[in-house]
């Protein structure tokens, strides 16, 4: 299996602190971001040490905690510029209520708002994770300081929905350790595909035989998904039809979850022409049976085995390619042979203008890949690795193809 790449590696992340039991998923977020690759420095208020010690986050950051302004480790006594000046993004995780409303004024009262407010705005871009209960969140004083802090730049991280350690339920609650660093590393990757309008299929279909049985295959939908991340991360809107897989959304992706490849043929082509770009990596069944069984078909003892009798489904891809207002195609496919001639054949056959070939039996519910891209100029491979990675790399070149189709209009 390939070595995951390191995404944030090179990148140096200034995560502060402020007062909030969410602390305690601050410590998990620094190892996700150091594991990433990222050097991470950690500045905590005097509040934030209340709910969890500098000496847990040195240890995870293996860096120095700030937390004073008037520490007099820095040899210039200005560890609130020190600490900004080496910053990519600096990230406020948690970021309680008062803490919001301090960065809306620009107060500057202890080293944490100090540090945000002499960041070098152009280089040292901020990001906001806010924490508090459903009631502090829905404030007015709250929305009019988070809309304030937008105005100024910053960026809203979440906040999520859920059980919070009040007792009460529902926004307020701060992103899950993974979410942030998903959300961090979006936010360095280039936005290509900025303003742009993605649908994407994913998965298997079933087309069932009767209540209890069906037609399936092997296809777990995690290059599917690993697309519409990447494509989300590139600054695409991105609307994912899932066939039945167990896999966690991607932020900020609207799903819509199908079974048979009909349901997906009905979701797909209303929407296709308001979309720029198709993505077919649903690995669709081609056929399935003429009729379903109202119940459980049983055995007789004979022996023999039922027959039945199958249709041919629609060609979601092709039929697609056909509209008159067609977005950007880009198909999939998984051969077991022959990939080069199978691929190419399946390109003109359903005129398209890039397909991407894969051996598919070999990837399967596997996390890495290997790439074939074939379009009317030739082949080109995409080396082997991890999924996500592979997705990011297609995404540069459907932009760059995007980027093309538009110039020579």
């Amino acid at each position: 299996m390939a070595e995951p790449t390191l995404p944030l590696a090179g990148r140096h992340v200034l995560l502060g602190l402020s007062g909030g039991i969410a602390c305690y998923k601050s410590a998990e977020l620094v190892r996700l971001l150091t594991k990433a690759g990222a050097s991470v420095q950690v500045v905590m208020t005097e509040a934030a040490e209340q709910f969890i010690t500098a000496v847990t986050l040195q240890a995870l950051s293996n860096r120095p905690v700030l937390t004073s302004q008037w520490d007099a480790r820095e040899p210039n006594n200005m560890a609130h510029i020190n600490a900004s000046r080496e910053a990519d993004v600096m990230l406020i995780a948690p970021a309680s209520a008062d803490f919001i409303a301090k960065l809306a004024q620009g107060r500057a009262d202890e080293l944490l708002s100090l540090t945000a407010l002499a960041r070098p705005i152009e280089r040292c871009p901020l990001l906001v994770a806010p924490a508090m209960n459903r009631e502090m969140w829905s404030h007015p004083a709250t929305q009019r300081n988070l809309a304030q802090i937008v105005a100024d730049g910053a960026t809203i991280l979440g906040p999520g929905n859920g059980d919070q350690a009040c007792g009460e339920i529902g926004d307020g609650r701060m992103l899950e350790a993974t979410e942030l660093l998903d959300e961090v590393i979006a936010f360095f990757q280039p936005k290509l595909l900025a303003g742009k309008k993605l649908l994407i299929t994913a998965g298997p279909t079933f087309e069932a035989i009767d209540p209890v049985r069906g037609i399936t295959n092997l296809s777990s939908g995690k290059m599917g998904f690993a697309i519409a991340r990447a494509a989300r991360e590139a600054g695409a809107e991105v609307t994912l039809v899932a066939g039945p897989v167990h896999l966690p959304t991607p932020r900020g992706v609207r799903r819509i979850d199908v079974q048979s490849a009909q349901q997906m043929f009905d979701a797909v082509l209303p929407s296709a022409p308001r979309h720029d770009v198709f993505v077919a990596t649903a690995a669709v069944a081609d056929w399935r049976p003429a009729m379903s069984a109202e119940h459980k078909i049983k055995k007789d003892g004979s022996g023999a085995a039922p027959s039945i009798a199958m249709t041919e489904n629609a060609d979601i891809l092709a039929s697609v390619a056909a509209l008159k207002d067609r977005p950007y195609c880009v198909g999939f496919a998984a051969e077991s042979q022959d990939l080069l001639k199978h691929a190419s054949d399946k390109r003109l056959r359903k005129n398209i203008p890039l397909i991407v070939g894969n051996l598919g039996p070999a990837t399967f519910g596997r996390d890495d890949n290997a790439l074939l891209l074939i379009d009317a100029s030739g082949a080109r491979e995409i080396p082997h690795n991890d999924k996500l990675s592979l997705a990011r790399e297609l995404v540069r070149e459907i932009a760059a193809r995007l980027s093309t189709q538009v110039s020579t209009q």
